[in-house]
């Protein structure tokens, strides 16, 4: 199959071949080292039949031995499959250690323990998360956070652990029943409450209780909650976009992507500059920026520009360097300004010093005399 676009910049239309073939649906989007010594994974998921070994790949890509942290940003990621959730989280537990488990009125425990274990890899880890972060994800987060393993920094997760059995019926249907639920290790419910509030509440609101309704201890005694999602160890609300940010989105000023007129970095990379790593947008590149967003209508203020110059800047470089270098160069510029990101980069030392003493008192308990690998 031939397609023929046309391209700012180019007089000729250019024309691709596309071969049509099954398009891979990878969970694990990114992996790179985010700062010196801390490795970075995107896993926006969902879970499915290869979530582990990609993530195990990702791992190994990175040396994780050798880390002084890794960073698994789970943010937005909607859950999956069962056992895969299981197997990422046997990944980073000991041996033996349990990671969900689930019971209902009618159905015996079943409990899920880590059927490998870590194998001596104890890079110190953090995990992000939001409230669009559910079900698999919350049973990673869940049975990282309560053996102490790591750190959950972000927000309060969207709180989904329904075990839904499907009876098969005629014509091809089926009735889906929710017999259990799922709980973390320290005995959380995962749920949110959904009986007193509306859809609506449920869906966007994402209430949480003022009062936690369960009150559970983690394996070094610290006190989390349950019956509402994950809550963070560290609470790091997402930035939201202010009254010009969202105008320069609505109009595509910035990429164009809606209308197909041509953002302004569409219309900067037609001029065919040459582009290299050390590029940064400078004061002729803003003043060119005014210009093109007079010169389609879109009405500025100075002091709207100098409150947000920062912001413009980076928004121009993601597109520039995702244009010319690719996906990962581009949320390279993206993460370097996120909150929740540097926030987790900054939390390394701590979840290191969380799973020391962990291990220091699970070791007491057990009476163990032996001396434990420091992560």
């Amino acid at each position: 199959m031939k397609i023929t676009t046309s391209r700012e910049g180019y007089s000729e239309p250019l024309v691709f071949t596309v071969t049509r073939d099954e398009i891979p649906r990878r969970s694990v989007e990114l992996a790179f080292r985010i700062k010196p010594g801390i490795g970075y994974i995107r896993f926006p998921g969902p879970f499915n039949e290869t979530t582990d070994r990609e993530i195990s790949d990702a791992m190994r890509e990175l040396d994780a031995p050798s880390l002084d942290g890794l960073i698994l940003d789970m943010r937005g990621n909607p859950g999956g499959l069962l056992n895969e959730a299981v197997a990422v989280s046997d990944m980073f537990l000991d041996k033996g250690q349990l990671i969900v488990s689930h019971h209902g009125r009618n159905s015996q425990d079943h409990p899920y323990h880590a059927i490998r274990g870590n194998r001596g890899d104890t890079v110190p880890l953090v995990i992000l998360v939001n409230n669009n972060s559910a079900s698999a994800t919350e049973i990673v987060s869940g049975a990282v956070q309560d053996h102490d393993r790591g750190l959950i920094v972000g927000e309060t997760t969207f709180g989904k652990g329904l075990v839904q059995t499907v009876t098969p019926l005629s014509e091809n249907t089926g009735l889906a029943l929710t017999t259990a639920r799922y709980y973390t290790p320290s005995g959380r419910l995962i749920q949110r409450d959904y009986k007193s509030v509306s859809l609506y509440e449920y869906h966007y609101e994402r209430k949480v209780p003022e009062h936690p309704t369960e009150l559970k201890l983690t394996d070094s005694g610290r006190q989390v909650t349950g019956g509402g999602g994950i809550t963070p160890d560290i609470i790091v609300a997402a930035p939201k976009l202010n009254k010009f940010q969202t105008d320069l989105f609505r109009n595509d000023i910035l990429f164009g992507a809606e209308t197909g007129i041509g953002g302004f970095t569409r219309h900067l990379l037609g001029s065919k500059p040459t582009i290299t790593k050390d590029f940064e947008v400078d004061d002729a590149m803003m003043k060119s920026f005014r210009e093109f967003m007079t010169s389609k209508n879109m009405r500025y203020t100075e002091p709207e520009i100098a409150e947000n110059s920062d912001w413009i800047k980076r928004k121009i470089k993601q597109e520039v360097f995702m244009s010319t270098f690719g996906q990962q160069e581009g949320f390279k510029v993206l993460l370097s300004a996120d909150p929740q990101v540097q926030k987790a980069a900054e939390s390394v030392p701590q979840a290191r010093a969380l799973y020391q003493n962990v291990r220091k008192i699970v070791a007491q308990r057990t009476g163990s005399g032996a001396t434990l690998e420091q992560p």
